[in-house]
């Protein structure tokens, strides 16, 4: 039998301990001229990814901000949306040189399909068109990051 807070053997080194909307705005300006959209808006996507080192060994708050906005036909906003979806991680024992990838690109993918149901039910609920974001490619986004800053990833020195 093994320990719940231990990885098995092929299973990634990552405890989730929480998840949550950190902070939300979101601005339906034209409404209910909204409601009569002859064509579906054009939306405009924004994702962003950052974590912190949280007092405690190897945990981490992981964030990911989501930026999105639709426009009718004419260039004209129909809506502004902010997400920040966050959890609280924390990485087993892995190289150093691993936690960077985990902490910018595993956990986001882990995260992401929360942070989209709550983009769809909220665009539901703003009786705007569904939208469904597709998979973002958070490898590639971490290596863009990461050359944008010059930082070294988290969890290094």
């Amino acid at each position: 039998m093994s320990d719940i807070n231990q990885p098995a053997a092929g299973q990634a080194p990552i405890t989730i301990h929480g998840q949550y909307i950190k902070d939300m705005s979101f601005e339906n300006p034209r409404a209910p001229q909204s409601l009569q959209l002859t064509a579906p808006p054009q939306y405009s996507l924004n994702v962003r990814c950052d974590a912190r080192n949280l007092e405690q060994q190897g945990t981490f708050e992981v964030s990911m901000t989501v930026e999105l906005d639709g426009k009718d036909s004419q260039g004209q906003p129909i809506f502004v949306m902010e997400l920040v979806y966050a959890g609280v991680v924390s990485v087993g024992a892995v190289p150093q040189e691993a936690i960077g990838p985990i902490i910018g690109i595993h956990v986001p993918m882990l995260l992401f399909p929360f942070a989209r149901a709550i983009v769809t039910a909220t665009l539901s609920q703003a009786a705007l068109p569904p939208l469904l974001l597709q998979p973002v490619d958070f490898a590639a986004l971490y290596q863009q990051q990461m050359a944008q800053t010059g930082n070294a990833p988290v969890g290094h020195a």
